[in-house]
């Protein structure tokens, strides 16, 4: 896809991965919308992008409510007059044991991981099955590969975003031209560590970062604009993408 001129809904824009592909999209000349529910973040995000020479409007979305996905799209569309890239990326990593049922947090994540996912998808497609061209690229993570203590309903959420996906690709890509990406991060500097309420687990995570080097938001959206950007033909169906230094 050549991007210059093209449209993306990013979701989970304040901050982390989201932030990183947005202004690394507005960089390749893609008009970007910034969605989440900080909106003073976004718009700081998208005066940073405007003063770069890019062009973004800051969306105030609620992923989990189907009506707001809904208001937001329709507000990129009217602005920009289509969506060409729908970069599903709004997520949550609180960590606890099962056996501590933290039910509320298991709630969150599934509002936000699964469902917040195919509330956007199911407000998108059929703008990019309309003009049958489109690029989704959903946010899993090395945990929709593998399985890890203390991650057992985040796990399920992102193997739930991982098997979707897929099946997404399987259904849209060859019917109406629309490519399908799901994006595995390893262990990634974010605020992700900020949702975890157990103080041992959030030890924990904080040692890792004297063990290993983190991938910086960056690294992933260098790795989105790549899949992006391959030819049409082409469809990167999974980036798993790990530090090099990341052991499991």
């Amino acid at each position: 896809m050549e991007l210059k001129g093209k449209v993306a809904l990013v979701t989970g824009a304040s901050s982390g991965i989201g932030a990183a592909t947005a202004k690394k999209l507005a960089s390749e000349g893609v008009r970007v919308g910034l969605a989440a529910r900080r909106l003073d973040r976004l718009q700081s995000l998208a005066e940073e992008i405007k003063a770069a020479g890019g062009e973004a409007i800051a969306i105030k979305m609620d992923v989990t409510d189907q009506e707001s996905v809904n208001r937001g799209v329709q507000r990129l569309v009217q602005q920009y007059g289509t969506i060409d890239i729908s970069f599903n990326n709004a997520g949550l990593m609180p960590i606890s044991d099962i056996a501590s049922l933290k039910v509320n947090e298991w709630h969150q994540m599934v509002d936000v991981n699964i469902k917040g996912l195919l509330n956007t998808v199911a407000a998108v497609l059929p703008v990019m099955q309309e003009k049958k061209s489109g690029h989704i690229i959903n946010t899993s993570s090395i945990a929709g590969r593998k399985t890890f203590s203390g991650l057992g309903v985040y796990c399920a959420t992102k193997h739930a975003v991982a098997a979707f996906s897929d099946i997404l690709r399987m259904e849209v890509a060859p019917k109406y031209n629309i490519r399908v990406t799901s994006v595995q991060p390893g262990a990634v500097e974010s605020e992700l560590f900020e949702h975890i309420s157990d103080a041992n687990y959030r030890d924990r995570m904080e040692k890792l970062k004297e063990q290993m080097t983190f991938l910086k938001a960056e690294d992933i959206a260098d790795a989105i604009a790549f899949a992006l950007q391959a030819p049409e033909h082409v469809d990167l169906a999974e980036l798993f993408i790990m530090p090099t230094s990341q052991p499991w």
